[in-house]
């Protein structure tokens, strides 16, 4: 497969490398020394695009790949206000586009997991449910993508919860989500049911960026030659 990479930091290089050992090719790769080469001209040699950049320039570069009639799967997060107007503009232009908060194949079967258990929970009013989230120190958002998209599960099932927020709050109505950054952390995400008697938990840890940049690949092979707005639960079949 051949695959343009839009942004070249830690998770592109991630990308790149598991893609050389899938025997995938990266056929453009785009950073901000290079900018003037993000063209329609050269994007055309790809089957798709994978975006990792940041919340600033993430709509002009999806936009720019369904301009040029290029599948895109997207990973930046922290730009989640745009995305009805991306929708829209994927359907415009009969496009292909797929976003998650999370590439890795253990979180979106946690994001099942999570639903699961918030079901059986929503019944049970002496459990306060609360997220915490930790990544490295260099991660721009807060809370994470993948915290958010945990939180509005929650707040689908578990109907005395009417909002998050990231902060600790004494609030019943309020979601807590705790962020913290720390070296070297690519990403740990707790779930916590605390009640006078017992306590329950769920945590997803990741070990590296391997898993992201493999759920990344995974999902734009499947894109490609599709049209159509999609998530990873279609990757997956969840």
């Amino acid at each position: 497969m051949k695959i343009a990479l839009i942004g070249y930091g830690k998770m592109g290089r991630a990308i790149e490398e598991t893609a050389r050992e899938n025997g995938d090719d990266i056929v453009l790769k785009i950073s901000s020394s290079n900018k003037d080469e993000f063209t329609a001209d050269n994007l055309k040699y790809a089957d798709a695009a994978i975006e990792f950049t940041n919340p600033h320039s993430a709509v002009e570069n999806i936009k720019k790949c369904m301009d040029a009639n290029i599948p895109v799967v997207c990973g930046t997060t922290g730009w989640l206000k745009d995305l009805p107007g991306i929708k829209s503009y994927c359907e415009q232009q009969n496009g292909t586009f797929l976003f998650t908060s999370n590439f890795s194949i253990g979180v979106n079967l946690f994001f099942a997991l999570n639903e699961y258990l918030a079901s059986l929970m929503s019944s049970h009013k002496e459990y306060e449910v609360s997220i915490e989230e930790v990544h490295h120190t260099q991660k721009k958002d807060a809370p994470s993508g993948t915290a958010i998209t945990l939180a509005e599960q929650l707040l689908e099932k578990i109907k005395t919860k009417k909002s998050w927020v990231n902060d600790k709050t004494n609030n019943e109505s309020e979601l807590e989500i705790i962020s913290k950054r720390m070296d070297d952390v690519p990403g740990i995400h707790t779930i916590k049911y605390n009640s006078p008697i017992d306590y329950i938990e769920i945590t997803h840890s990741a070990y590296n960026r391997k898993g992201f940049a493999s759920g990344a690949l995974l999902a734009a092979k499947f894109i490609a030659g599709k049209k159509g707005i999609f998530t990873m639960k279609d990757v997956l079949g969840l």
